[in-house]
């Protein structure tokens, strides 16, 4: 799964279809870290006495934490060779259509959308959809943009 591109050969890359990564499970102890780490401790994602009486029927992870695990996911579906470095750029259109239940698995499908020349490399937009297992629903779909330097 994923694709792996020469950092020069990333201008033909556009449409190219990066497959999904393996299942990652979302834990309670992967939210309440980053709740700690964001301050965002909202019931529906710490209190699972609580949430579990909630509309989701049990603690959710926040939406933040599933756009940040794109970071963990994105190099099982995209390696760039012969780089020097790459960074994340930032993100375009980011949605949240459906909640990551707390004990779910979790995968990222890609799409390269575009990439753009920038000073010593590219700029690669790749269409992210964040699946749960079990889902019709995906929990994110984003833009993510990163810069891949010779």
């Amino acid at each position: 799964m994923g694709a792996q591109v020469a950092v020069d050969e990333l201008p033909g890359a556009i449409g190219t279809d990066l497959g999904h990564t393996d299942w990652m499970q979302v834990t309670q102890e992967r939210v309440d870290r980053f709740a700690d780490a964001t301050g965002d401790h909202q019931w529906i994602h710490v209190d699972t006495e609580r949430a579990a009486s909630g509309p989701f029927g049990g603690t959710i992870a926040h939406g933040y934490l599933t756009l940040s695990l794109v970071s963990a996911l994105l190099p099982s579906l995209l390696t760039v060779t012969d780089m020097s470095m790459g960074v994340n750029y930032g993100t375009n259109k980011v949605r949240f259509p459906s909640p990551v239940p707390v004990g779910a698995n979790i995968r990222a499908r890609g799409q390269i959308i575009a990439v753009d020349d920038v000073a010593g490399g590219y700029q690669v937009t790749a269409r992210i959809t964040i699946e749960v297992e079990d889902s019709d629903k995906p929990a994110c779909v984003a833009e993510v943009v990163s810069r891949y330097l010779r």
